[in-house]
């Protein structure tokens, strides 16, 4: 064999790291310490020897990074106020971070623009917006922590303007920034990362935002009363005798909902109210104030219809005879 191979020096590098593969490029923890210590080993005058390198110590800086997402998978109904939109901010960076958050209801072709009353996080974490118990973000406030991979719920509270029209829509942006700060990816803020490494701005500019969208559902109500007359020969002449019966049918229109929808009718002068006649939709309902919808008596007639949706109508008929 050729000596000069004796005397050739065998290198291998040894990487003896402190942390496990990570799940993806970005994914090894902001502060985590990356160490590697290279080795060789040499043949020299019949002797095998080894000699190890220094130790190079880096410390994994806090990527900034955030995804913004509206969870309102439909329109949210905007018939009533307040409106709730539901948003997740994630934390895709590799480090905790707080978010400031701030709301944009002036979203270009908007066919009208709401008044953003609240931001809500939600607080015991049950997707729901519970008002005094989720924690209020000030104005320009931030997020609490959030650990890397981690989504928080946020709510965003308007209120339409007067004036609006069924169909209507509107947009609402959500806006999240990191707190440490934005910018260029790739923008450096020199030791304000977790575990005292720098902070670099990543793809996502260290902000993003969503939009939530409303559409407004309202009702409106018509209603619509006839009689028809039978009197004692059969016949349809308005005298003392004649049965008059009313039907009042009320259309709901529009997209919304008529809520806590309810009729009332009083007994004509010169009439008396026929027992037992009281009907809604056909069915007879009972003249007492008891579990069915409505109630009569010798003053008027009382139909609870409660909540009506647009495109529906309901029909009440009653009868009164001429004294």
């Amino acid at each position: 064999m050729d000596q000069t191979l004796n005397k050739a020096v065998i290198l291998s590098a040894i990487a003896a790291c402190a942390i496990a593969s990570p799940a993806r490029a970005d994914g090894v923890r902001a502060g985590t310490l990356i160490e590697n210590t290279a080795s060789a080993s040499y043949n020299s005058g019949g002797t095998t020897a080894s000699v190890d390198s220094n130790t190079v110590q880096l410390t994994v800086d806090e990527l900034l990074d955030v995804a913004v997402t509206s969870l309102n998978t439909a329109p949210s109904d905007g018939g009533s106020d307040p409106v709730v939109l539901n948003f997740s901010v994630t934390n895709t960076g590799n480090g905790e971070e707080a978010f400031t958050l701030s709301a944009d209801p002036s979203v270009p072709g908007n066919d009208y623009d709401t008044t953003v009353d609240r931001i809500a996080v939600d607080s015991n974490g049950n997707g729901v917006y519970d008002d005094g118990l989720d924690a209020i973000i000030t104005p320009s406030g931030a997020t609490p922590l959030i650990q890397p991979d981690d989504s928080l719920t946020v709510f965003v509270i308007v209120n339409n303007p007067a004036g609006v029209n069924d169909g209507d829509t509107s947009q609402v942006s959500l806006i999240a920034e990191a707190e440490t700060g934005s910018g260029t990816p790739g923008t450096v803020f020199a030791g304000q990362g977790e575990g005292g490494g720098d902070a670099v701005v990543g793809s996502s500019t260290a902000q993003d935002n969503d939009a939530g969208t409303i559409i407004v559902g309202l009702a409106d109500v018509s209603l619509t009363k006839s009689v028809v007359v039978v009197d004692p020969f059969g016949g349809t002449e308005a005298v003392p005798g004649a049965v008059l019966t009313y039907s009042i049918v009320a259309n709901v229109n529009g997209s919304g909902t008529a809520e806590g929808l309810r009729i009332t009718d009083v007994i004509p002068g010169g009439t008396s109210y026929q027992n037992n006649s009281l009907k809604l939709d056909g069915a007879l309902l009972s003249d007492a104030a008891d579990a069915d919808a409505g109630q009569a008596s010798s003053a008027g007639i009382d139909v609870l219809l409660g909540d009506v949706t647009g495109g529906n109508s309901k029909t009440i008929t009653f009868s009164v005879i001429i004294n």
